[in-house]
């Protein structure tokens, strides 16, 4: 490691040149002289710079010759708060975040309250001249991971080349009832019916789409199962309609559901999610952890 010399003042950045190959919480830790817990508040609160660009990614791998700044003060550790949406990751191509339960993730009607423009108020104030371009999305009543584009031209190649780029992508509920076998598979054709509810069917009934969903039953009750679902397709309302096929639907939810709602809410959370850069071609990795009301539930 090399550090570059000069002045550290309040609010400025200590600079450092990238000797060896390492993820870069692992190379703070080891060439930083700050505390563990700064160290990680400083990488969360957007107070890391690689290259120029902020970078919050724990994993994130450095090379040698890359230029990496840390902020000396608290300011950045204050850097964006908003109650529904947590930003994981940021570069100049995209951005990862985690949604909270009852948020939607893009315009709809007249409802104001939407991932996209609380982005776009934050791109908006911090001087970003660019805005929030939805790839995918969370039912309002999901919570977990999701991506955005910051350009046109990014939003393009994710949404066209989407099978292709996310390699693994899952998420983990807490569903209804006791599921006796360990792990599964289920896949049928999914399509909407007129009041656009999603219904399955083992044979193509003319304009639906096959879905295939894997689950793998993490810890269970008598009266409820802690499942982790792999999609294999990416369809609307796949998992859980699916769940609903198990004859084990996902707790609090109200279209598919049965009643079950220990949680007062609909217990589906995105926690992993696993792509290709569109424009770097670097795998990128993003986890969170289950939601602890979910795991409250099998103490």
């Amino acid at each position: 490691m090399k550090m570059f010399t000069g002045k550290s003042t309040p609010g400025d950045y200590s600079h450092y040149v990238v000797a060896e190959e390492a993820p870069l919480l692992e190379w703070l830790l080891k060439n930083v002289a700050q505390s563990r817990s700064k160290i990680k508040a400083t990488l969360q609160g957007r107070g890391v710079k690689v290259d120029g660009k902020t970078v919050s990614q724990f994993d994130f791998p450095l090379l040698p010759g890359m230029k990496v700044a840390v902020s000396n003060t608290k300011r950045n550790q204050q850097g964006f708060k908003n109650r529904f949406v947590k930003i994981v990751y940021e570069d100049q191509w995209i951005i990862v975040i985690e949604k909270a339960e009852g948020i939607l993730s893009m315009a709809a009607g007249h409802s104001a309250l939407n991932v996209k423009a609380v982005l776009d108020d934050y791109f908006h104030k911090s001087r970003q001249r660019c805005t929030a371009h939805v790839v995918h999305r969370l039912d309002r009543d999901t919570s977990g991971l999701m991506v955005y584009a910051k350009d046109m031209e990014t939003e393009q190649t994710l949404e066209h080349n989407w099978h292709d780029i996310v390699y693994d992508r899952r998420y983990v509920a807490v569903v209804s009832g006791e599921i006796e076998q360990d792990d599964g598979t289920i896949a049928n054709w999914l399509k909407d019916n007129k009041a656009y509810v999603t219904y399955s069917s083992a044979t193509d009934p003319g304009g639906g789409k096959y879905a295939v969903t894997h689950f793998h039953v993490l810890d269970r009750t008598t009266e409820h199962s802690l499942v982790e679902f792999k999609l294999e397709t990416g369809r609307k309302n796949q998992i859980r309609v699916h769940s609903a096929d198990m004859g084990h639907p996902v707790c609090g939810d109200v279209k598919y559901g049965n009643g079950d709602d220990p949680l007062h809410r609909l217990c589906l959370h995105a926690w992993l999610l696993c792509f290709t850069h569109p424009v770097t071609g670097r795998p990128m990795e993003f986890e969170t952890p289950i939601p602890a009301a979910f795991r409250k539930l099998f103490k």
